[in-house]
């Protein structure tokens, strides 16, 4: 290991055993201010107090044990509930649309414009009342008054 990419110039002759007892202004990076806050806060002094920290130790077993934690098999099921979801409602997020530059989707010229024929509603009506001989139909599909 090359320790001179992780101490200060004055320390590149020390061994890893006199490195442990030197303070934590030995460590690269590391300034007076920094060292003060850890010797009020923690009571650490030396790189070794720093190691032994055991709140370092529990965030790097925290660290360790998150990246061979397998996800749970309920957020991954709703994960891809929700991306299935999202890709039936915004089908242009496809890879094949977005690699062919399609930017929008169109509606087919054939289809009804629901804002004026809600679910072809008026569709429908002429349909009845062609199967019914033109006589138009009122709501729940009774004759409308005056009618044979």
């Amino acid at each position: 290991m090359n320790i001179q990419i992780i101490v200060n110039d004055t320390h590149h002759d020390k061994c890893f055993r006199e490195l442990v007892n030197q303070p934590v202004t030995a460590l690269r990076g590391m300034t007076e201010q920094q060292a003060a806050a850890l010797r009020d806060a923690f009571g650490i002094n030396t790189i070794g107090d720093l190691a032994e920290l055991k709140v370092v130790k529990w965030a790097r077993a925290i660290r360790t044990m998150a990246s061979a934690e397998a996800e749970p098999t309920e957020s991954v099921a709703k994960e891809t509930l929700i991306d299935d979801a999202v890709e039936m409602t915004f089908p242009a997020s496809d890879p094949v649309a977005i690699e062919s530059s399609i930017t929008r989707i169109e509606v087919p010229p054939e289809k009804v414009d629901a804002s004026t024929d809600h679910q072809y509603a008026t569709t429908i009506e002429a349909n009845n009342e062609e199967a019914l001989g033109h006589r138009a139909l009122g709501p729940g599909g009774e004759r409308k008054a005056g009618e044979a």
